[in-house]
């Protein structure tokens, strides 16, 4: 048996957590917040409790069905219809099926052609190698043309990644296609899921599990370091508290890794010091009325500053309630991430009205600001190469963020795979 601290209680840890417990190791789960989860975890929104950052599951997220398995949730799995549109210089338009394609008005044929074809070919590639190599914005404006990189991609990248926008991994891109792509019941109509009482069932009843096998998680507990002699874990201190352990695995953004572990040795500090991510102000409305039919909302619109909006009641139905996340993805320097909470909540209700223009101001029941600082890892071309190994070169070290299953993006399902990975790795 080994003793391991486990830092972050997002969905990475407490699956990192679960399985070290199953095999019989002590484990102690270190958590800043005062809540686990990370962005799966809840808040309550005018008295509907939600996620504080929007969640949802396709059909190729095994890992996630697995974990619902072997913690009796299956039955919690849910499945709805949904669509996808996009409002595209002040009009709605469906989006994500071969007939909206062809009705779209603002691509010629040829282009609809190339999109169509690159969308399809996408969902059936399984060698992404080559993809690594290139930018987001070479392969779409290669396959699709320039017509449709102007239409359809241009701003949704400029909006999402501002400076790095030219640096995106193809091979990111990829992803984020195929996962929605073959989440479908046929060709005409998208299928997504969501889990019965939102991402907080699963959290909670990872927690419990968790405390059943005798470990502990510390909320409201910040680890200040983890300590390193003769290049083995020894322990960490967290809430200003000393721990010994004998592994350590840390979830925590890898930007933050160097002043975490100060016994790094300096070219790998300097190798966690160079990747970059960009910050997240996620504002989250109740309404009293939708704003659209579909789930997710593409916008390339000159009087709107956002590339989309997840209107998540259209997915997972929240009694009389409306629920719409309004994104704002920038980097920390971005003037607009330090706007005030009532500045950003006014801005983005805004833009729902011009969305929806029927959408009245009493219609607006709670809203709510979250904020990351490192919501969303920059992954250029080469990224494979230049993302550290999830075990490191300190004994008794694994270190893991959303960085290190590129090309998968963000997700519940991936999280837990990589947590039960680490765990099936100490001994």
């Amino acid at each position: 048996m080994t003793k391991v601290a486990v830092i972050g209680a997002g969905v990475m840890g407490l699956a990192a957590a679960y399985h070290l417990l199953k095999r019989g190791h002590d484990v102690d789960v270190f958590e800043a917040d005062s809540r686990a989860g990370g962005m799966a975890a809840h808040f309550d929104l005018g008295g509907l409790s939600i996620e504080r950052f929007y969640h949802f599951i396709c059909k190729s997220d095994g890992e996630t069905f697995a974990l619902l398995k072997e913690l009796d949730l299956g039955a919690a799995m849910r499945w709805r219809a949904t669509s996808m549109g996009y409002f595209y210089q002040g009009r709605h338009y469906a989006w994500g099926d071969p007939f909206s394609l062809l009705k779209f008005p603002h691509l010629n044929l040829l282009s609809k052609i190339r999109y169509g074809l690159m969308v399809f070919l996408a969902t059936k590639r399984t060698d992404w190698s080559r993809l690594d190599r290139l930018t987001a914005e070479q392969w779409l404006r290669g396959w699709c043309g320039e017509q449709a990189w102007n239409v359809l991609w241009e701003k949704l990248f400029t909006l999402k990644f501002f400076e790095y926008s030219g640096r995106v991994s193809a091979a990111w891109m990829w992803t984020r296609l195929k996962r929605i792509g073959t989440s479908r019941r046929n060709l005409f109509q998208e299928e997504l899921g969501y889990i019965e009482g939102g991402s907080e069932t699963l959290i909670d009843r990872l927690v419990a599990r968790i405390i059943t096998l005798g470990g502990r998680v510390h909320l409201s507990c910040a680890t200040n370091e983890i300590h390193v002699e003769n290049n083995t874990v020894i322990g960490v201190t967290a809430g200003g508290q000393y721990h010994p352990a004998g592994a350590a695995i840390s979830t925590v953004p890898m930007p933050l890794v160097p002043r975490l572990i100060p016994g790094l040795p300096e070219a790998v500090k300097t190798a966690y010091a160079a990747l970059e991510n960009i910050g997240v102000v996620c504002v989250v409305h109740r309404l009293r009325q939708a704003v659209t039919s579909h789930f997710w909302l593409n916008i390339n619109d000159e009087a709107i500053d956002i590339p989309g909006v997840v209107c998540f009641s259209n997915l997972r139905p929240t009694e009389d309630a409306h629920v719409v996340y309004v994104p704002y993805y920038m980097p920390v320097t971005h003037p607009k991430f330090s706007k005030s909470d009532d500045e950003l909540i006014a801005e983005s209700f805004g833009y729902l009205q011009r969305l929806n223009p029927a959408l009245k101001n009493s219609d607006r029941v709670a809203s709510h600001v979250g904020r990351l600082r490192h919501a969303q890892p920059i992954c250029p071309p080469g990224f494979l190469e230049t993302v550290p190994p999830v075990v490191s070169v300190v004994t008794g070290l694994q270190i893991a963020d959303t960085s290190s299953y590129y090309p998968e993006d963000r997700g519940i399902s991936e999280s837990a795979r990589l947590g039960r990975e680490m765990a099936e790795r100490v001994r």
